[in-house]
């Protein structure tokens, strides 16, 4: 799970962003931290780049497929 030390360097958001899986070997439509919603691993990664593919890791039939998901957004413009 993700971990911060200064709550004052996050915000909360309901972006629907948050809420979209990405398959394996996908691009990253945001920077950020991305957790892998059927074994719980979380990966940082830039904007554009490629998620692992699906030899990144193996999951048990009970984890499911592979599916990244946002968990923090990276702002690179920062107000």
């Amino acid at each position: 799970m993700a971990s911060y030390k200064y709550g004052t360097y996050l915000s909360q958001s309901t972006h629907e962003a948050f809420d979209q899986d990405h398959g394996p070997g996908s691009g990253a439509p945001y920077a950020g931290i991305y957790r892998c919603m059927g074994c719980h691993r979380e990966i940082g990664i830039a904007s554009g780049h490629i998620l692992p593919p699906q030899s990144h890791h193996t999951h048990t039939t009970a984890q499911g497929s592979i599916r990244w998901r946002l968990i923090v957004y990276a702002d690179h413009n920062p107000k």
